[in-house]
């Protein structure tokens, strides 16, 4: 009897190996169309180092005298603009994401209606809807406050909606079975279960929310970056290097204030 041929290990199949071998060579040509259309002048990256170096020359020394009389208040503003856009958010994407969670809301309809309005929060950058409610309200904080809040609105709502979706039903069910009232049931059955991931989420978004509103200052929607575009616009290098520090350290302390709060709470 003769023995039965040895079989060969083989951690991926002629078809998996092909499936990859795709997958790569998709990358690999989406890569090089990139690299042609984005149109890289070499003498700009051969002299990049030279322009930066440049740049940091003039930057030192810094003009800290500058803080007091004309970065203090931005910055205030900035951080009022994260805050109060973020409060602003929760309130509209509280009842949006209910909406959107199928345990909750049972009409495919408004689902599909609450996600659409959640995709179209986030699918739109802070900086395009900082220009839209600037030309609505003109530059200043209130239109840096309506775009922080539509901004954050999917952000929150998604993962609102997500945890509303995530919770045990058993204690659904029991409120339900004894006659509860609809709003009994969320404050006592959902609520409790959806609460430490619901104030995760507002804490990391007002966090994200400090960052963007430095941004967004930057086509006129307030705070800190009206500052900056002001300083850069004017060459005034020294100033530029003390607005991005002082960005620098409260985005740091935002975040461990933030990490503080939620070891807390979580």
């Amino acid at each position: 009897m003769s023995p039965a041929p040895l079989r060969k290990w083989e951690r991926f199949t002629f078809s998996e190996r092909l499936a990859r071998f795709a997958v790569f060579l998709g990358f690999a040509v989406a890569l090089s169309i990139s690299l042609r259309s984005v149109q890289i002048i070499p003498e700009f990256l051969y002299d990049a180092p030279t322009q930066v170096a440049d740049l940091f020359s003039r930057m030192w020394p810094m003009d800290f005298a500058y803080y007091p009389a004309g970065i203090h208040d931005a910055m205030m503003e900035t951080l009022h603009i994260a805050t109060l856009g973020t409060l602003l958010a929760i309130v509209m994407a509280i009842p949006i994401g209910i909406l959107g969670a199928n345990n909750i809301v049972h009409f495919p309809l408004l689902n599909w209606l609450s996600k659409l309005i959640l995709v179209s929060s986030r699918s739109v950058n802070s900086l395009v809807w900082a220009l839209l409610f600037v030309a609505v309200f003109g530059p200043g904080p209130l239109a840096g406050t309506v775009c922080i809040g539509f901004r954050s609105i999917g952000f929150v709502g998604k993962l609102f909606a997500e945890a509303l979706e995530e919770v045990d039903p058993g204690p659904i069910e029991a409120l339900t079975a004894s006659g509860a009232p609809w709003f009994s049931v969320f404050l006592k059955g959902y609520w409790p279960q959806a609460a430490p991931a619901f104030w995760g989420v507002f804490l990391f978004r007002w966090d994200i929310n400090v960052r963007e509103s430095a941004v967004i200052g930057l086509v006129g929607a307030g705070g800190i970056g009206m500052v900056l575009d002001t300083a850069l616009n004017l060459f005034f290098w020294n100033r530029v290097s003390v607005i991005l520090l002082s960005i620098f350290v409260v985005v740091i302390l935002a975040e461990l204030f933030v990490t503080a709060i939620r070891k807390r709470i979580i």
